[in-house]
């Protein structure tokens, strides 16, 4: 993997700041279908449990939270109120999570967002040596080791994907 990448997206220059190792993958964006998530893990043929698709949740209908699950599993919202300590979690809705993040639906990266706002991956990142994040817009994909991720963006780890 590498690091400093050139120009790319807000998310790609966040992470750059760091000094993590990071490497960026393309693929063809085919549109819309469904989990874009699952749709970067065929196109690059990777497993879907190491790509993390990043889904905002709103706790205790007033903290807005970036999680991390993989592409091949969902959002817990009770074990994702509980490890931020709340009581309940929803998802956000689709404009305010790209208004926070500065992100459009299907390119939102955890790095480069608008708004700093906590962060929570699933446990489930350390099984693998890396995974990947998206890079801030449909079809780039950011690879680094999961123990990165989680200090980049000083994240909790739970398991909050089912």
């Amino acid at each position: 993997m590498r690091s400093k990448a050139t120009g790319g997206t807000p998310a790609v220059q966040a992470l750059d700041k760091t000094g993590v190792a990071f490497a960026l993958h393309a693929y063809d964006f085919g549109g819309p279908k469904g989990g874009i998530a699952q749709e970067a893990a065929g196109l690059m043929g990777v497993a879907p449990a190491r790509v993390l698709k990043t889904l905002m949740a709103l706790v205790d209908g007033r903290t807005l939270v970036v999680t991390l699950v993989p592409a091949d599993r969902e959002l817990n919202l009770k074990a994702l109120a509980a490890a931020v300590g709340g009581k309940r979690a929803e998802m956000a809705e689709v404009r305010r999570a790209e208004r926070a993040s500065g992100y459009v639906k299907g390119g939102i990266s955890p790095f480069g967002q608008r708004q700093s706002l906590p962060a929570v991956v699933d446990a489930s990142v350390r099984e693998h040596a890396s995974v990947f994040v998206n890079g801030g817009r449909r079809g780039l994909e950011i690879e680094l080791a999961p123990e990165d991720l989680i200090k980049a963006l000083a994240a909790t780890v739970a398991a909050i994907a089912r």
